[in-house]
């Protein structure tokens, strides 16, 4: 095989999918390079999807379906990678879509960065029901040892943005199925990056290459909870294998991901769920939360909802259409913003995890970094502190 132009397996897991599988796999197919393999899972599905995947396979030979009964999407992922022939994987969900320059750009990374770097990534985008960017996107440029990093925070963002070594499934296995029986699941891919970060190095494509779905069933009551379970079980298992790393770390990631859970749950109106998560948030993390501008306007959005609205109600996608440039002031901000904030928590885990420093010892420090860094990039984006404050609390 060519080692300059590698093989390259596309997984993609299906369950019921036909709404978005057509989109997904044209995605695919048009990308700039060419040496791939393209592996679906029919996972049960009651749909159209394999019929739809068939269509596309008798107009393109690199497609091959497989089906086996439904048992989640760990169980259909781990089945496309032992179908994959390919030097690298790339895991795709069934309604995420990639950019044309995705797996060339990503590729030339890992290539270049050499045999060390396990896993490249890149950023995303969410996109509504007719591919329209939303404003929520994922970026981040953390490279190297990124175990601790990681434990924290789930920087890559989901399971579409990376592009992985075939030895890194070798040596630390697949995705994790027992997740499902414990009627626990979505952070199966956040367990993967986990396990393969004890191994490798990660390295980042610092561009916008995949488009990550947010649709009217990718949040609902049920499904914060069932992805609340699968981060706690997640966590177990890392307090299991690394008892020695401080538990405030642990109560930082359950913190920030609570909180997660309480801006979707607020996204799609269900307020009782999101003061749920929100109060879980701040039972892990009090000091750091209240840190958090973003956490005062949730308080308030989600007080005035639960009492106007009765029941929860789904927004749909084009209802919160906003117009995205990614060259525009204000969206650049939060990128810079976003992209500091993920290199201060990375940088300081080795001063703030592996030393055990309490929370109370540096609390102050940050209350005063926080100001500091407001005050400077305000004048570094000629923006007032009053109009950089509105942008935290987005």
């Amino acid at each position: 095989m060519n080692s300059e132009r590698p093989l390259v397996s596309v997984v993609i897991p299906a369950y019921n999918a036909e709404q978005f599988i057509e989109r997904t796999l044209i995605s695919v197919l048009d990308q700039t390079y060419c040496h791939l393999e393209i592996i679906v899972v029919d996972d049960g599905s009651c749909d159209r999807t394999p019929d739809i995947v068939r269509s596309l396979m008798n107009q393109d030979r690199r497609i091959a379906l497989f089906q086996q009964p439904n048992q989640g999407v760990a169980a259909a992922r781990n089945l496309a990678i032992q179908k994959a022939n390919g030097t690298f994987i790339a895991p795709l969900d069934a309604d995420d879509i990639w950019y044309p320059n995705n797996i060339e750009k990503q590729l030339r990374t890992i290539q270049n960065a050499g045999p060390k770097i396990g896993v490249t990534y890149a950023w995303s985008f969410d996109i509504d029901h007719h591919d329209h960017r939303l404003e929520g996107f994922r970026a981040a440029n953390i490279s190297g040892n990124v175990y601790l990093t990681l434990i924290g925070h789930n920087f890559l963002g989901n399971a579409s943005a990376s592009l992985i070594r075939r030895e890194c499934f070798d040596i630390v296995g697949g995705y994790d199925n027992s997740f499902k029986a414990q009627n626990a699941g979505g952070c199966e891919d956040w367990d993967l990056y986990l396990r393969i970060a004890e191994k490798f190095h990660f390295t980042a494509v610092p561009e916008f290459l995949i488009g990550y779905r947010r649709t009217l069933d990718s949040m609902s009551s049920s499904n914060s909870l069932t992805m609340g379970a699968s981060h706690n079980l997640m966590l177990k298992k890392v307090q299991q294998t690394h008892p020695s790393i401080s538990n405030y770390l642990f109560r930082l990631s359950k913190s920030s991901f609570y909180l997660y859970l309480s801006q979707q749950s607020r996204n799609y109106q269900d307020y009782q769920m999101s003061l749920h998560w929100l109060g879980k948030s701040l039972q892990e993390n009090l000091l750091v939360s209240l840190c958090r501008f973003g956490v005062y306007t949730l308080i308030i959005q989600n007080l005035i909802g639960s009492l106007l609205v009765s029941s929860p109600q789904k927004v749909t996608g084009t209802q919160k259409i906003s117009n995205i440039s990614i060259n525009s002031h204000s969206f650049q901000w939060r990128l810079k913003f976003k992209l500091f904030i993920s290199q201060v928590f990375h940088i300081s885990r080795i001063c703030f995890v592996q030393r055990k420093v309490l929370m109370f010892h540096w609390v102050k420090p940050v209350i005063v970094m926080k100001d500091y860094v407001t005050l400077k990039l305000s004048n570094q984006f000629q923006r007032s502190k009053s109009q950089l404050l509105m942008y935290f609390s987005r």
